[in-house]
């Protein structure tokens, strides 16, 4: 008896000293680093100008950018799970090709394309006066490619669960496309929806590599946390990016704390129905 509980027991805190090791041996040493001068010095660090302009974009930024990825990824989910097409399975694993793409290289593709020595960066700037490099613009559609496929694959488990009877009732009761899609659909996949698009905002929080390409370290312009983390820890300022690095760190926890509820609260609905 003594043997089979010393294997779980083992396994269990070989897994707890993995965690300590990997997550919370870190996040305290930036927490105590972040906090080492006092609350004073915490709030200072974050509230200067430049700080607290980089907050700003990037928490405004990714707020555009969920939402953008809610809509487009419901309907991206919505097609892929009820529709049949040519294509469609090559479709479907490009769909998570963004999750295998290093980031830097996905700022380098924007660059590219939207660079404004390049023919449609070019054409956006000449003729619309839209500067996409080197401007919000830029980043939130480096965030919208690198975080496209959370809210499809979140979404589109809770679409193969919907039988598509209940649409083909709504419609034969006189429902329209969009009163069945709003009526029937839209409150089944609803927490899937918000899940993937929280997962969306809590990645872009600390999105660095594709940002840093496509907007530079321009203070006051195209600066975001991460990249203002990185250029506090050139500049030496190792209190500065600890502060800015513990709040994302809050941030996000907060996001993965709201995924958690959701994700609860959608278990107690299936066990319910």
């Amino acid at each position: 008896m003594s043997k089979m509980k010393a294997g779980p027991l083992s396994l269990r805190l070989s897994a707890i000293a993995y965690l300590a090791f990997m997550l919370f041996i870190p996040l305290a040493a930036v927490l105590q680093d972040g906090l080492r001068s006092g609350f004073s010095s915490f709030a200072n660090s974050l509230f200067n100008p430049a700080a607290w302009h980089a907050l700003k974009l990037t928490v405004w930024t990714a707020v555009v950018m969920a939402l953008i990825n809610a809509v487009m990824g419901t309907l991206t989910a919505y097609v892929m799970v009820r529709y049949a097409f040519p294509g469609r399975a090559w479709l479907n694993s490009l769909i998570d090709l963004p999750f295998a793409i290093p980031t830097l290289v996905t700022g380098v593709m924007l660059v590219i394309l939207y660079g404004p020595q390049q023919v449609l960066g070019g054409w956006l700037k000449n003729h619309w006066g839209w500067e996409i490099i080197f401007a919000p613009a830029g980043i939130i559609l480096a965030l919208l490619f690198v975080t496209f496929p959370l809210v499809v694959r979140t979404v589109e488990p809770l679409l193969m669960e919907i039988d598509e009877d209940q649409e083909e009732a709504a419609r034969a009761l006189g429902a329209s496309s969009w009163t069945t899609f709003w009526r029937v659909l839209f409150p089944a996949i609803l927490p899937g929806i918000l899940t993937g698009t929280l997962l969306t905002f809590s990645r872009a929080l600390g999105e660095f590599g594709s940002v840093v390409v496509v907007a530079g370290n321009i203070p006051f312009k195209s600066q975001t946390a991460a990249v203002y983390v990185w250029g506090e820890l050139e500049s030496q300022n190792r209190q500065g990016a600890s502060a800015m690095s513990v709040l994302l760190v809050a941030l996000s926890f907060l996001m993965i704390l709201l995924v958690d509820w959701f994700e609860k609260r959608r278990g107690k609905t299936r066990v319910r129905s």
